[in-house]
């Protein structure tokens, strides 16, 4: 165990967060999305939810800043989007990103080309619908030590 990490933080998504760069896109998913169908390198965090995961992940990773960091799937027409949802992840993201915009959303299947080209799928134990979201990598300020 480390100081400092959240514990939803395993030590397989440390290793994933330090080696992806900037431009790189981590797809937070929600437990019915089809990672392992749309990607070589998923890593599971079963029980735990994306708001909780986002507490863990943001103090450890800088969102880009010159494209859009956040990125949800749109509601398939027909369908209806629960803004709790996107409510509930910004407040975790806000907590630690206080400037961070609302997510961009996206077509379905733009979506899903987006997690074929992930670095990487995380496995979520979210449940709800519309639950997916990619966060994009920035440039991790210099910190002198």
């Amino acid at each position: 165990m480390l100081k400092g990490i959240h514990p939803c933080i395993s030590p397989e998504l440390l290793k994933v967060l330090a080696e992806m760069g900037h431009g790189d896109e981590l797809l937070l998913a929600d437990a019915h999305f089809p990672g392992h169908a749309m990607n070589a390198r998923v890593l599971r965090a079963d029980g735990v939810g994306v708001a909780t995961l986002l507490h863990g992940i943001l103090p450890l990773f800088e969102l880009d800043a010159y494209a859009p960091p956040l990125i949800m799937m749109a509601a398939v027409p027909g369908d209806k989007l629960d803004p709790a949802v996107e409510a509930s992840y910004l407040s975790a993201i806000h907590r630690h990103v206080p400037q961070a915009r609302p997510p961009e959303r996206v077509e379905r299947f733009a979506f899903y080309e987006r997690a074929r080209k992930a670095f990487a799928v995380m496995m979520t134990g979210e449940t709800a619908k519309y639950g997916n979201l990619i966060l994009k990598k920035g440039v991790t300020p210099h910190q002198s030590f």
